[in-house]
């Protein structure tokens, strides 16, 4: 997301234009480079739930984890990480055309790497491809045109910040409930863990609802007064140890019984560590 980071910067834009690149950009990766959007083969998306020729409840349950786990997440980090470098570019011209052009060849080698090997012989129809090329050029000019000329929206602040143990609760109990009303436990299920069918609408509507709520409560409480950035570790360890335990109950229905709770307490505690060693880099680094 180095890409995508830089240009929101360079414009003067905030973190909508930042979602709205991301959300670009997974269009570009499992639209156009895995092809996983359209395909009725790879991952069995096709079962989850497929309208028009688009496997909708998994396009549901990427555009929602890539905007967390693959834009807000890292973005956030890195500034913590290089506080005073974060509203400025990291790279200069030459650095940001190479990222360009190396964000343009990943997605060329996924095209020919994982969609040729998984799903061998698909072409996405042309329609789609160049409607998706369409909506990846709509959502740029959105994202560094036109909402930096709209200026920064302030959500309504909260009075009051609850504890941040109930913040990183929230943040990690939402993974958990909108994975597991989107995702297959098993692999070879061929359908969302929640609903079958026609019927797997309702817990699509469910899992939309649920994370507009708490992306505004996350919304409102960063806009608060009080909002520091040891509130915002607490929210980002609450979010990656919820993923983490996802993955550990989905590897727990494929059988790894043993295997994966070990793992997942690895990755959960090298992942604690890490926030910790975070939060004290920050409390003693005058900025």
């Amino acid at each position: 997301m180095l890409l995508a980071r830089e240009l929101v910067v360079r414009v003067g834009a905030g973190w909508p234009a930042l979602l709205v690149l991301g959300l670009a950009y997974e269009l570009a990766e499992d639209g156009l480079g895995l092809q996983a959007l359209t395909s009725p083969h790879l991952y069995t998306a096709a079962k989850w739930g497929r309208v028009l020729g688009l496997n909708i409840t998994y396009w549901e349950s990427q555009i929602a984890y890539h905007l967390v786990f693959s834009v807000l997440i890292p973005v956030a980090l890195t500034s913590m990480l290089f506080k005073r470098y974060a509203r400025r570019p990291y790279l200069r011209r030459r650095g940001l055309i190479g990222t360009a052009v190396a964000f343009v060849i990943g997605i060329a080698l996924v095209r020919v790497t994982i969609a040729r090997s998984q799903d061998p012989g698909y072409q996405a129809p042309w329609p789609a491809v160049a409607a998706l090329l369409i909506g990846i050029a709509v959502l740029g000019i959105l994202a560094l045109a036109v909402l930096p000329r709209l200026g920064t929206v302030h959500p309504a602040s909260f009075a009051r910040l609850p504890h941040p143990v109930v913040l990183a609760a929230v943040a990690g109990i939402a993974p958990i409930i909108f994975l597991g009303l989107l995702f297959p436990l098993k692999n070879k299920a061929g359908h969302p863990a929640i609903g079958h069918g026609a019927w797997v609408l309702i817990p699509m509507l469910v899992a939309l609802a649920f994370a507009i709520a708490v992306g505004w409560l996350v919304a409102r409480w960063s806009a608060t007064s009080t909002f520091t950035d040891q509130h915002r570790i607490w929210l980002i360890g609450g979010a990656l140890v919820g993923h983490s335990l996802f993955a550990v109950a989905s590897g727990i229905a494929n059988g790894y019984v043993i295997l994966s709770p070990v793992l997942g307490i690895a990755v959960i505690s090298v992942t604690v560590l890490l926030l910790i060693r975070l939060d004290r880099h920050l409390r003693r680094t005058p900025w």
